[in-house]
């Protein structure tokens, strides 16, 4: 019986952190595109339901808590910019096309021509969030 409640504690416990990612200094090379509010299908909030603003340096991934931070590079021209995951994305469907982050218009801004609307990128985990 000690093992069964040692074991049910230690499961709990593991459950409690996510297991899609990896700690900081984690990199993930994909492709990333832009949203805006003025997008269709895009809601006021966001997955963590802070307003949605594409004025602010933010991002939605699917695998990565939300308040993580990351760095972002474009990989043809090296600009960075950081931002903070607080929505979740890109669309399923994209997913499997190899797009791995969706950024505000004003991060992806940074990195490349909007009118582009892909860049290939590199995100690397700088901070990892637990909530």
């Amino acid at each position: 019986m000690k093992k069964l409640i040692i074991i049910s504690l230690t499961l709990c416990l593991l459950s409690a952190y996510p297991s899609k990612a990896g700690p900081a200094h984690t990199i993930y090379k994909g492709t990333a595109s832009w949203y805006s509010q003025t997008d269709p299908g895009v809601l006021e909030t966001t997955a963590n339901m802070e307003i949605f603003d594409d004025s602010k340096l933010t991002c939605a991934m699917w695998n990565l808590p939300f308040n993580t931070l990351l760095k972002v590079t474009n990989l043809d021209n090296d600009k960075t910019v950081y931002v903070r995951v607080n929505d979740r994305g890109p669309a399923k469907r994209l997913v499997n096309r190899g797009r791995i982050i969706d950024l505000s218009k004003k991060a992806f801004s940074y990195l490349g021509d909007l009118d582009k609307g892909i860049i290939r990128v590199r995100v690397e985990v700088l901070t990892w969030s637990t909530s």
